[in-house]
């Protein structure tokens, strides 16, 4: 069962979203505030609204970005075109504004989560590459590539996040979870050089200066 957390502050529009989608056999976990979301209690997707009693759902959404894939649907009467550059920008995986029909979010609804466990399936092919996570095996254009551990979780998290630009802090927290007190700041630039040669992904795996870096095929 997949379970969707709500965090919209109208009472009405939350629970109607909730009895539109009843039928379809998904758990709910109503919220109606930033500060009642607890990122460490499952969820499988997020409908979060943008203006809310105690701040903006943009703020939330670029927390949980540090740290977390889950998928993100923005629901918002901003309909401004900046606002929805900047919630996809964050990284959220779809931008709807109010009003809607209940169909069109079941079908975004449905349409992200399908996307979501082609990605949980552990298999990336696109470009001439193929990443099967799940068996370790890597090729380009159908030659093998041996990837080092440390190289495998960071390639697995860039092409998770195709598209998305990942920030330094994020990328060390995610990789080196050994419990190290400290991790030398050179570490991840030296993976990251080491998967470019490797792959020949100069171009695919792309520095975004001051930031982080970002898997985007041409």
């Amino acid at each position: 069962m997949k379970h969707i957390t709500i965090i919209e502050d109208d009472t009405g529009l939350n629970n109607g979203i909730v009895l539109a989608l009843k039928r379809e056999g998904y758990a709910f976990r109503q919220l109606y505030r930033l500060g009642e979301f607890n990122e460490a209690e499952q969820t499988d997707l997020i409908i979060l609204d943008i203006n809310l009693p105690d701040g903006s759902g943009f703020d939330l959404l670029r927390e949980i970005r540090r740290t977390s894939d889950t998928p993100v649907i923005i629901l918002t009467a901003n309909d401004l075109e900046t606002d929805e550059v900047t919630g996809l920008e964050l990284g959220a995986d779809d931008y709807i504004t109010k009003p809607f029909s209940l169909m069109v979010l079941r079908a975004r609804i449905d349409k992200v989560l399908r996307k979501d466990r082609r990605r949980e399936a552990g298999v990336y092919s696109s470009g001439g590459y193929r990443f099967d996570f799940e068996r370790m095996e890597f090729s380009v254009n159908e030659t093998a590539v041996e990837l080092s551990k440390t190289e495998q979780k960071l390639l697995k998290i860039l092409v998770q996040n195709k598209e998305r630009t990942l920030t330094r802090e994020m990328l060390v927290d995610r990789i080196w979870t050994d419990g190290a007190e400290y991790v030398d700041e050179n570490a991840l630039s030296v993976t990251v050089g080491r998967l470019r040669r490797k792959l020949g992904a100069a171009d695919v795996i792309q520095t975004v200066y001051g930031i982080g870096y970002v898997w985007r095929e041409k």
